[in-house]
């Protein structure tokens, strides 16, 4: 590099809305400041002025407990302001649009906003509107792209690669936007991905992103470096085309017998909350090969990382 030239930053992006966008670098480049923001959750003190005088809207148009109080400890723990948006007290109540809804946020001098939506593409319709950053907390079945870079934090570290892995993503692939963002990440990164569950739930449509697909997960297990335990919907549970709970834990649920066919260091992931019983037996759940708690505090760290950067990107726009 000759003198006076910069280099391009890796991250350029104001907003975050879904990995699949993101390139192998701009998602290590994520992973590796969230490394940096790790400690600070240790310290008496969990703040650094990092996003101090900004300030994070909550837009959570669905349930969450998990995804929004790690983002609204994230942004805390950056010195940002937050507000919590909650839609039956707004104004989308009496038939505002979405769109209106930011547009009067933003004009209150907001910096960024985490929107979780039943809509898939509402994170991208705002965007494209506003000129805030926005950063998707989950949209329909279509993305959620914080959950993705959490689980590859967590296989990273625990694994101190991503690339050449065994990876296996069992349960209702078909309805998963985590199944989704978790598979386009993973890729990216180079690991080998084995989506598991019956015919109606992981159709054999999903090859064609280049992954294996089976119904089998008995004859799967011995390979696998990492299995991702997807949460079955209640209403799932009911529909058509589900097999019986019972069934479907006969076949799918992870438990100690099916654990003794796998690896000895094998990683257990589960984005949940977890349907004890179904997905996984509580002794796995609560074992040692279990990441589920270490994923819930890697999510602090990676969405600190996120906010950071979309705002570090929207201030030299």
């Amino acid at each position: 590099m000759t003198a006076g030239t910069r280099t391009k930053p890796v991250w350029t992006r104001k907003h975050l809305l879904a990995i699949a966008e993101l390139s192998r670098e701009e998602i290590v480049h994520v992973l590796d400041t969230a490394v940096g923001f790790q400690e600070v959750s240790t310290r008496s003190v969990k703040k650094v002025p990092a996003l101090r005088g900004r300030v994070v809207v909550l837009m959570f148009f669905e349930e969450s407990t998990r995804t929004r109080m790690s983002f609204e400890l994230a942004a805390q723990r950056l010195s940002a302001d937050t507000v919590d948006f909650v839609e039956k007290m707004s104004s989308t109540s009496k038939g505002e649009t979405l769109l209106d809804t930011a547009r009067n946020i933003e004009a209150m001098g907001v910096d960024i906003m985490v929107l979780r939506h039943p809509a898939a593409g509402a994170a991208q319709h705002l965007a494209e509107h506003v000129s805030c950053c926005v950063v998707n907390a989950g949209d329909g079945q279509h993305a959620h792209p914080t959950q993705a870079l959490l689980d590859l934090f967590t296989i990273r570290e625990r694994k101190g690669r991503v690339e050449g892995l065994n990876v296996a993503i069992v349960g209702d692939v078909a309805h998963s936007r985590v199944a989704r963002s978790d598979l386009r990440g993973l890729q990216t990164l180079g690991a080998k991905v084995t989506l598991v569950g019956p015919p109606t739930l992981a159709p054999k449509s999903f090859e064609t992103m280049g992954v294996r697909v089976t119904s089998d997960f008995e004859r799967i297990l011995p390979e696998m470096d990492v299995i991702n335990m997807l949460r079955i919907q209640k209403e799932r549970m009911t529909a058509s085309g589900f097999p019986s709970v019972r069934e479907y834990i006969r076949l799918f649920g992870m438990n100690s017998d099916r654990l003794k066919h796998c690896k000895p260091d094998v990683l257990i992931m589960h984005p949940g909350p977890v349907n004890r019983g179904i997905e996984l037996a509580a002794d796995v759940a609560d074992g040692p090969h279990s990441s589920i708690l270490r994923q819930v505090t890697n999510g602090l760290a990676v969405r600190m990382a996120v906010l950071f950067l979309c705002q570090q990107a929207a201030a030299v726009e």
